[in-house]
């Protein structure tokens, strides 16, 4: 079982963002997919996740109306798009496996994607 993510780097303020999570290993249809985050000298927490059945998404509080999940099944990649990124945002960010979907971070973890948003 693999998950790669992709994407991360330096960013202003007001900007944007597209992380990617390529998966292997295991059958991608199965599994909703989900980035969690985590700060420096802060817990792990979800941002959003999307099922593997109905496409159903959920989002954090803190990044709803700013980013976007997504998932290409041909491809076995997750995507979430961010925009109007925030210091706040900054954090390593992971892509997670699991089946159901939901915020319990359990299942498969990729290495994670850094993520830093400039003031």
């Amino acid at each position: 079982v693999q998950l790669v993510e992709s994407g991360g780097g330096l960013v202003q303020a007001g900007g944007s963002l597209r992380l990617s999570c390529a998966a292997s290993g295991f059958t991608f249809d199965d599994y909703a997919i989900g980035w969690f985050r985590q700060a420096p000298g802060k817990e792990r927490e979800g941002v959003s996740w999307i099922s593997s059945s109905d496409g159903s998404t959920d989002y954090a509080d803190s990044v709803k109306g700013r980013f976007t999940i997504s998932r290409d099944n041909a491809k076995n990649t997750v995507y979430l798009q961010m925009t109007s990124l925030k210091p706040a945002d900054t954090a390593v960010y992971y892509c997670n496996a699991d089946d159901p979907p939901g915020w319990d971070q359990t299942g498969y973890w990729g290495q994670g994607t850094q993520v830093t948003v400039s003031s």
